[in-house]
């Protein structure tokens, strides 16, 4: 949850308790004890966990394991094509713990060793485009639909956009990919779900913090 939103629930929480609490009866010093109670949880979250206290809470409640079951399908989906184009791998991180602890705000990221240049060929960029766009397919074959990939999206287009190319062939040539990708995705979907539970093994919790990935540097980041 995000500091302003998460002190917007607050602000508004406080406030319909301060107006019907002494309706139903609670002392105005509990309602006082709630509030700062709420307020030191919002400064703790941003002091901490950078505003992401909500993720990383509902990340270890009962229903987490599903939450992160679906971030390491996008991430298993980046990592098997990312084999299969030669692409190498420096480290992957499901869960919003597993990303704070290697200092990135995010749910969920595989990390690629960059580029030699910012300008690409076509060759190159077409490998890109299936393993930035591998993530929201996987979510697809499994799920139905994909909820993640903004970032994918927002760092493909900027590699397109880098290496001077037409942006109406950059459309073309990701929608190519894509198709590619789901086609051979679609016919490894055991593989791809084998290895998204061994990434939802390996990712730490609040109430199981163990280390989720080989350390790296700083490489492009495909996001959740």
């Amino acid at each position: 949850m995000k500091q302003p939103l998460g002190a917007g629930f607050v602000v508004f929480g406080v406030t319909g308790v301060a107006v019907v609490g002494p309706l139903l009866g609670l002392s105005p010093a509990w309602i006082a004890l709630a509030a700062g109670f709420g307020l030191a949880a919002l400064t703790v979250d941003a002091a901490r966990f950078g505003g992401r206290g909500g993720h990383l809470l509902a990340e270890a409640l009962p229903g987490g394991e599903a939450r992160l079951r679906r971030i390491a399908v996008h991430e298993a989906g980046h990592v098997l094509v990312a084999g299969h184009e030669q692409m190498p791998v420096a480290q992957v991180l499901v869960g919003s713990l597993a990303c704070l602890q290697a200092g990135l705000q995010s749910n969920g990221c595989t990390q690629l060793e960059p580029p030699a240049h910012a300008k690409l060929a076509p060759a190159e960029l077409r490998r890109w485009s299936r393993v930035l766009q591998a993530g929201m397919v996987a979510e697809q074959l499994v799920y139905g639909e994909s909820l993640g990939g903004a970032d994918d999206r927002a760092l493909l287009g900027r590699l397109w956009g880098l290496s001077g190319q037409d942006a109406q062939m950059a459309q073309l040539e990701q929608r190519r990919a894509r198709r590619e990708v789901e086609q051979w995705l679609g016919q490894r979907q055991a593989e791809l779900e084998s290895e998204a539970e061994l990434l939802l093994q390996m990712a730490p919790r609040l109430v199981r913090s163990q280390p989720a990935a080989m350390p790296a540097s700083q490489p492009p980041e495909l996001e959740r």
